[in-house]
């Protein structure tokens, strides 16, 4: 199984390294996970497990869920995530088995998924970085305006924009993955795992935390040494 966990954003600091470089690092609270549920291609036609995180009352959780982790052995648990398994994979775990932010001891680099801040509905110019128009005399309420999105001799003539295209809207409080972060150091007595640089979220915002999926040439030598 690629190692993978549930975790939740701390917060970000600093640390330094011996040659006195300034190493921005995230510190993220990495499980403790357990397995809530094990498929089989036998019986489900594929093989994942299931991690489960973070303790929550039974009067805030629902009889499926209290029932799901109940099999397991498991009290109820506020999050659930599947991570696909190759064959064969799934006899190495058990139902209920702790998973502790170890499972990242031979790890060099890793991928955070987590939900982007909400930003409210922004203009091309803040959503995508649109230079704007011309700020001149005789341009009026045009300064921050995307300019032309179709036309009649475009998308087959239909004069309709063309999917796709960037417009103003919503940003952020969507779904990102950050690739192949340098993990930094682990704590194992506390389940802290830091990682270099930002991930996505706020502050106490869950993420899951698996190993790289792929790496630039660079960093697959430093994951092979």
């Amino acid at each position: 199984m690629p190692a993978a966990i549930l975790g939740r954003k701390i917060g970000m600091t600093r640390l330094y390294d011996d040659d006195g470089n300034n190493i921005p690092v995230t510190v993220i609270q990495a499980g403790p996970c357990f397995v809530s549920q094990l498929k089989t291609t036998e019986a489900d036609g594929y093989e994942s497990v299931q991690i489960a995180f973070e303790d929550i009352k039974g009067r805030n959780s629902t009889f499926p869920v209290i029932g799901h982790d109940a099999k397991a052995g498991l009290t109820p648990k506020r999050r659930h995530r599947e991570v696909r398994l190759a064959d064969g994979e799934a006899a190495s775990y058990e139902l209920g088995q702790e998973l502790t932010v170890e499972v990242f001891n031979e790890i060099k680099f890793v991928d955070v998924t987590g939900t982007s801040k909400g930003k409210g509905t922004a203009g091309v110019m803040k959503r995508y970085g649109f230079k704007g128009q011309l700020a001149t005399h005789g341009v009026e309420r045009k300064h921050r305006s995307p300019g032309s999105i179709s036309g009649r001799s475009s998308n087959l003539g239909t004069g309709k924009p063309k999917k796709g295209i960037r417009m103003g809207g919503r940003m952020g409080n969507e779904r990102v993955t950050v690739r192949s972060l340098p993990i930094v150091g682990i704590d194992k007595e506390k389940n802290l795992l830091l990682v270099k640089g930002p991930v996505p979220g706020a502050n106490k915002g869950l993420l899951m935390i698996r190993e790289a999926v792929r790496l630039y040439k660079g960093k697959a030598k430093l994951a092979k040494a």
